[in-house]
């Protein structure tokens, strides 16, 4: 048997935890070590890791000493989006001097803030000669890869290629503080969810044996807004739930977001991508909408239509949580329940896939290439947002634009 490949962790919270789950259903694999600014978090993610498992890992008091120590081969980047470049750099230094050998880099989604520091990770991950995979979980989910399948084998193939994608994401808002914080975060529910509906949107309507390169982008069309966060009562919970430094009366980011994006194929056919996002969206949890149409066929997945339903009365009391589905917002009722929410959600395969291609030294699906990909079309719908106007990508060079919410200058 090969020996595991050693994964180090940076970052901590609910997506390392989703991620942690995933790994479970990988082979051959072992957290081995740790890393966040904050010593707490970082035990506490080690002490996971060991609880189920999948170490020995232990907490590593800087990114250096674990990149640096010898018993790491690749790691898996978490942390917020205004950290990235600061740890790519210290990765960068510590392979290219040679102090470190590492097979390769997985960054979670979105890759960076804007386009400038995505093509930066682009460039150092490439200067460093490390295999790279971009962390985007809805295209590893078992009911995109086996809808996308049938109609491509099926549909596709009898009566043409799809046409238009949709893709939606809608929950209650983000866990942690960083994530609400325009300057931190890169954005708002934009750059946070929309990252993932643009990418499933392009990989269903991207032939299966074409590059990604295959469908150009056009022209994107998006409006954004704050309609729930902004309101004086929900200004005070946030505020009572992640710290007075996230104070949406004064520097919101935006709660709902919409976008149009065209795009044309190798024959210059037009397609189109329609997507939305909401943290104001309050129901039995997290739930994610994708649609596929083509000239004599639609594909359709609702991740809150599941198999299985649990009903509690209101006698059965309880703590709030989230132990049936992701971003619960209720313990009574008829209640969605996701058996596998690591596995339905694309995490496991994306993880499994990522491990296996570091192992092996093959390219991953999904690359850092894929994620300036989908940074420059959440950069062109947030200039569209900006200027209330359609933006043609041959007239924009986006790389040192930076959204208003980014900037602190976005008014809800």
């Amino acid at each position: 048997m090969t020996s595991p490949l050693r994964i180090g962790m940076l970052g901590s919270g609910f997506i390392a935890h989703f991620h942690m789950q995933a790994l479970l259903g990988v082979r051959n694999v072992q957290v081995a070590g740790v890393y966040s600014p904050t010593p707490t978090h970082r035990e506490q993610l080690a002490a996971q890791a060991n609880a189920l498992e999948l170490g020995p890992c232990r907490a590593f008091d800087s990114l250096a000493a674990m990149v640096e120590s010898g018993e790491i081969d690749a790691i898996w980047m978490m942390g917020p989006n205004d950290t990235r470049v600061d740890a790519m750099q210290t990765i960068h230094a510590s392979v290219t001097s040679g102090r470190a050998t590492l097979k390769g880099m997985a960054c979670e989604k979105p890759l960076a803030r804007n386009l400038a520091e995505a093509k930066e990770l682009l460039r150092l991950v490439e200067d460093a000669g490390l295999n790279h995979g971009y962390l985007e979980n809805q295209v590893f989910s078992t009911a995109v890869r086996r809808g996308k399948d049938i109609i491509w084998r099926r549909g596709a193939a009898n009566a043409g290629r799809p046409y238009l994608a949709r893709a939606s994401e809608e929950h209650s808002g983000p866990h942690k503080p960083w994530f609400w914080q325009g300057e931190r975060q890169g954005g708002g529910v934009l750059s946070d969810m929309m990252c993932h509906s643009v990418e499933v949107a392009r990989f269903l309507l991207t032939a299966p044996d074409a590059p990604r390169s295959s469908l150009k982008l056009i022209s994107a069309n998006a409006t954004i807004a704050t309609l729930k966060w902004n309101r004086p009562e929900y200004v005070e919970r946030l505020k009572q739930s992640m710290g007075q430094e996230v104070d949406y009366s004064q520097r919101p980011a935006e709660d709902f977001a919409r976008g149009t994006l065209v795009l044309e194929d190798e024959q210059g056919l037009k397609l189109m991508i329609e997507c939305s996002t909401s943290w104001a969206y309050v129901g039995p949890g997290l739930r994610i909408q994708i649609e596929l149409l083509g000239p004599e066929y639609a594909l359709e997945i609702n991740t809150l239509n599941t198999p299985l339903k649990v009903f509690l009365s209101r006698a059965v009391q309880g703590n709030s949580g989230e132990d049936l589905v992701e971003k619960q917002n209720a313990e009574q009722g008829l209640m969605p329940v996701l058996e596998d929410e690591a596995g339905i959600y694309g995490y496991t395969d994306e993880n499994r896939h990522m491990v296996e291609c570091f192992r092996s030294g093959q390219t991953p699906l999904l690359t850092f290439h894929d994620g300036v990909a989908v940074v420059e079309m959440l950069m062109a719908l947030y200039r569209s947002a900006e200027t209330n106007r359609t933006v043609m990508l041959a007239d924009e060079d986006l790389t040192d634009y930076i959204p208003p919410v980014a900037k602190g200058e976005f008014h809800g």
